[in-house]
C-alpha cells in the first residue's frame, strides 16, 4: 500500500457527526452515539452541547456549553471532514438550538460533496424524568431547526410537546401527530410508540408519501437507558453506509433490539443501565449489505 492507496481508504471512510450532550455514565448522549457509530463501522466526530453529571440512578447536574463554543465545534468538524450524516440530540436552551441551526443552515459544505443527512432526536427530558431543555427550546426548535431535519425521531411525549397536544394513545393518533409535525418542516418523522401498552414496540415513519409501520417485540429489561439516542445514531450510521431511510430505520430498530437483549443481564450501576452496542456485521444484520458507502 502506497500513499495513494492510503488516500483512497481515507476517502472511503464513512463519517458521522453527533451534536448532543455528554452523559458521564456513558449510557446515553454523545457516548451512546459514538459507541453506535463504531459498532456499525462509521467514524464518529462530536460536538458537545451540554455536560451532564449523571449515572444509572438519574441526572445530578447540567452545564450547558456556551453557544459560540457549540458553533465552533460544529464548524471545526465540518471544515475538515466529509460528514455524510449528522445526529442531533440534547439541546439545552434556545440559544444552543439557534447556534446549531446557524451552523448547519449555511449553503456551503466542505469539498462540494453535498448536504449531510440530518437525524434529530428531540431529547427534552431524561428517561428518569429530569428536564433536559429550558424555556423557549420548543419554540426555537419549531422555528429554526425542524426545516433542516431529514428525519425527526420523537417519542410520544416529545411529539406531544412539539405540538402542544396530549400524548397519542394509539397508532392512528401517532400517524396524525406525525403528519402535523411533518408540516413544521422535517422531511420525515419517525414517531416512536414504545410508551403504548401492548407486547410490541411500534414506530411509524411518516413522510409526505406514506406511513410505514415498524414493529418489534418489547423486551423486558431493566437496562434501556439510551435507547432513543442509540436508535437515532444507528439510523444516521446506516444512511452513511448507503441504505435508504426506510431500510435504515428497519436496520436501526433491529440494532437497538439486539443491544437491549445483550444488556438484559448486565449490571452496570445500581439503577436503569445502558444498552450494550456491539458490532452486527453478519447476515443477521439487515444493513450488512449497505456497509462501506
Amino acid at each position: 500500500m502506497d500513499r495513494g492507496d492510503a488516500a483512497r481508504v481515507t476517502q472511503r471512510t464513512p463519517i458521522a457527526l453527533t451534536i448532543a450532550g455528554s452523559d458521564s455514565g456513558g449510557g446515553a448522549g454523545v457516548q451512546a452515539d459514538l459507541k453506535t457509530f463504531a459498532a456499525l463501522g462509521v467514524y464518529g466526530a462530536s460536538a458537545i452541547t451540554a455536560l451532564t453529571a449523571q449515572n444509572t440512578l438519574g441526572v445530578r447536574a447540567i452545564h450547558a456549553v456556551p453557544p459560540k463554543i457549540v458553533r465552533a465545534e460544529i464548524n471545526a468538524v465540518m471544515d475538515d471532514f466529509y460528514v455524510a450524516a449528522i445526529k442531533i440530540g440534547m439541546l439545552a436552551n434556545a440559544a444552543i438550538v439557534e447556534a446549531v441551526a446557524d451552523a448547519l443552515g449555511f449553503p456551503h459544505f466542505p469539498r462540494g460533496e453535498g448536504r449531510p443527512f440530518i437525524v434529530y432526536d428531540p431529547v427534552l427530558a431524561a428517561s428518569s424524568g429530569e428536564a433536559l431543555a429550558g424555556g423557549g427550546v420548543v419554540e426555537a426548535i419549531r422555528a429554526k431547526l425542524l426545516p433542516l431535519v431529514d428525519c425527526l425521531t420523537p417519542n410520544l411525549p416529545e411529539a406531544a410537546r412539539l405540538l402542544d397536544d396530549p400524548a397519542a394513545p394509539n397508532e392512528a393518533d401517532m400517524a396524525r401527530q406525525g403528519r402535523a409535525i411533518l408540516a413544521l418542516g422535517p422531511r420525515a418523522v419517525l414517531v416512536k410508540g414504545g410508551h403504548l401498552d401492548g407486547g410490541e414496540a411500534v414506530d411509524l415513519l411518516v413522510t409526505a408519501e406514506s406511513v410505514v409501520r415498524f414493529a418489534a417485540p418489547k423486551i423486558a429489561s431493566p437496562n434501556t437507558h439510551g435507547t432513543g439516542c442509540t436508535l437515532s445514531a444507528a439510523i444516521a450510521a446506516y444512511v452513511v453506509r448507503g441504505l435508504p431511510l426506510v431500510e435504515a430505520v428497519a436496520a436501526g430498530k433491529f440494532f437497538v433490539s439486539a443491544a437491549i437483549e445483550r444488556a438484559v443481564l448486565a449490571r452496570l450501576g445500581a439503577g436503569a443501565g445502558p444498552l450494550l452496542q456491539t458490532p452486527l456485521f453478519a447476515r443477521s444484520d439487515p444493513g450488512w449489505q449497505g456497509r462501506g458507502r
